[in-house]
């Protein structure tokens, strides 16, 4: 199914266009690339970035922080449109109490009922597929977020919804960039001893903090490098696949 986008009435053009973002600590201020993306917009458009460190496709529900976002859908009536972009899967992995989801049941339903509902509510879903790890093995990029990264397509091939294929883009170039300059996306400087532990260990695979993280070496979060490559690589997608967003950033540096 297309990609389904709304039709814009009359005097539209003449109000701003509001982008809510809906995810895990990727994504959160800090420790992920949401703050860069909402810079990357001009300062009439509303960016809120919700999004939350250690929270999985069910944990956000459950504590009441898609309330939120729904609350916020209903009040919608100053914007041209309100574009949710919702984007989980590294705390719906198994080992992670309280936050793991079922791949199969639970994690696709839980994206096809952010879908529907910020739909119902008159806003724009907008699937993003897991940011990569940045997790190698010798000299190929570890894939373990790839399987929820399928059933996201897949939610946004039956819903219409629109598509960012962010695990994708960013692991095509991550890998391009080799594990060393990978490090340098990182909040911080590799330690001694980050290679060796990250080789005995399944790759990003501890359990992420509630919150946002210490700002340290991880192969997960991004620092200031991170944020401005990842957020380049989802606004490049909204220009591209959402023409009514295009006037909605600002001209690049």
């Amino acid at each position: 199914m297309a990609a389904s986008l709304p039709a814009y009435a009359d005097g539209d053009a003449a109000r701003p266009a509001r982008i809510i973002l809906v995810g895990d600590s990727t994504m959160a201020t800090r420790s992920g690339y949401g703050d860069a993306l909402c810079q990357r917009l001009r300062a009439e458009v509303a960016c809120i970035n919700l999004a939350r460190g250690g929270r999985s496709s069910g944990s956000f529900r459950a504590e009441g922080r898609w309330d939120d976002v729904q609350a916020l859908l209903r009040d919608g009536a100053a914007y041209s449109a309100s574009y949710v972009l919702i984007q989980f899967g590294h705390n719906d992995q198994p080992g992670k109490p309280g936050r793991s989801t079922d791949l199969v049941t639970e994690f696709p339903h839980n994206m096809a009922r952010y879908v529907s509902e910020a739909r119902a509510l008159g806003g724009v879903p907008v699937l993003v597929t897991p940011l990569t790890r940045r997790s190698f093995k010798g000299a190929y990029l570890r894939d373990d977020l790839g399987p929820w990264a399928s059933e996201v397509r897949r939610v946004a091939r039956e819903s219409g919804a629109v598509l960012i294929d962010l695990n994708r883009i960013s692991a095509d170039a991550v890998q391009a960039m080799g594990s060393a300059e990978a490090d340098t996306l990182a909040q911080a400087p590799p330690g001694p001893n980050a290679t060796t532990a990250a080789a005995a260990a399944i790759p990003g695979a501890a359990v992420e903090p509630q919150g946002t993280p210490k700002i340290s070496f991880d192969r997960t979060h991004v620092g200031a490098k991170g944020a401005s490559l990842f957020s380049g690589m989802v606004a490049d997608e909204l220009r591209r696949q959402v023409p009514a967003l295009r006037p909605a950033f600002a001209p690049e540096p």
